[in-house]
């Protein structure tokens, strides 16, 4: 079965458009999957696919300036003005309709790249209500961050807010091909795979290549701040199972150090389980190389099937 419906967002000011994704069968848990910068959940239809038969239900929302939502509300590219929170109490919200819906269930969060950072601001606040979180393609604290924000914060203080700043917006993305040859679409850090980045280019829900305005792109440079801080790692419930995934070859993992560095001050903070795995000569999208995709799904379940008690 497949549930569409909609919810007012934690900006007061959109309609996010969502999903329950529902197996044929008794369902042994929910996995919440949570998409990443410019993209839109349908994407993950291969991973959806796999979660639904091994008995998952799959709970997943675009965002705020992302695909449908966007496309109802006419936002692309556009957040809303109510700081870091946002995607994650919007997340929240699509959790409590869930299991609302579908109660005493076992719970996951799967969350890629920018979705992992909304996922890790989600364990630092309610990571009591899960089972386990599957981090796929997060960063560390090595980004260049204060440049662009920097940057951004002047063109906002300038009046600017809802503009774009192509200077701002290289020096955030720009360090993301350092280890490219050749750029045709600009997105070939993300995968290997010439026809996933064709599609993801081309795609008409996908907003990668439309402008996010200076405000949006702040918060993000700011949520990332807030789950790369020490006080992050210690907000996070020690006892949580976590799963970290990513490619050696993602800019925005650092080529792998961003992901150990998660993992390590995990650890360090007394986080109980852990588990870190990288994928040797992947870039950002591992979950989309046509011959890693069923590896890379087959590790999340079976670290979900392994915590469902």
């Amino acid at each position: 079965m497949l549930y569409e419906f909609d919810f007012l967002s934690s900006n007061e000011r959109d309609k996010v458009q969502a999903w329950f994704y529902v197996p044929a069968t008794d369902p042994v848990g929910i996995v919440q999957l949570v998409h990443g910068f410019g993209e839109h959940s349908r994407r993950y239809l291969h991973m959806i696919s796999s979660f639904l038969d091994d008995g998952f239900i799959v709970v997943a929302d675009d965002h705020i300036g992302h695909g449908k939502t966007a496309v109802v509300n006419d936002s692309w590219g556009h957040w809303g003005d109510k700081g870091v929170a946002m995607m994650v109490e919007d997340e929240k919200t699509l959790h409590d309709l869930a299991v609302k819906e579908f109660p005493d269930l076992p719970y996951f969060f799967f969350g890629h790249s920018m979705g992992s950072v909304i996922t890790r601001q989600f364990i630092s606040r309610y990571g009591d209500l899960l089972n386990g979180a599957i981090l796929c393609g997060t960063c560390g604290s090595d980004l260049d961050l204060a440049t662009p924000k920097a940057i951004y914060e002047k063109v906002i203080a300038e009046g600017r807010a809802l503009e774009t700043s192509e200077e701002a917006l290289t020096a955030f993305f720009g360090g993301l091909f350092d280890r490219l040859d050749e750029v045709k679409y600009g997105n070939e850090w993300i995968c290997h795979d010439p026809w996933v980045q064709a599609d993801h280019a081309k795609d008409p829900m996908n907003a990668f290549t439309k402008p996010t305005d200076n405000e949006s792109m702040l918060t993000f440079i700011e949520m990332i701040e807030e789950i790369t801080s020490d006080k992050w790692y210690e907000d996070v419930p020690a006892e949580l199972p976590i799963y970290l995934i990513a490619g050696d070859q993602d800019p925005f993992g650092s080529y792998g150090s961003g992901v150990y560095e998660t993992a390590n001050k995990l650890i360090a903070a007394g986080h109980t389980d852990v588990t870190t795995l990288l994928y040797s000569g992947l870039r950002h999208e591992i979950h989309n190389y046509k011959e890693y995709m069923d590896e890379v799904e087959c590790g999340v379940l079976d670290f979900m099937d392994e915590h469902l008690e």
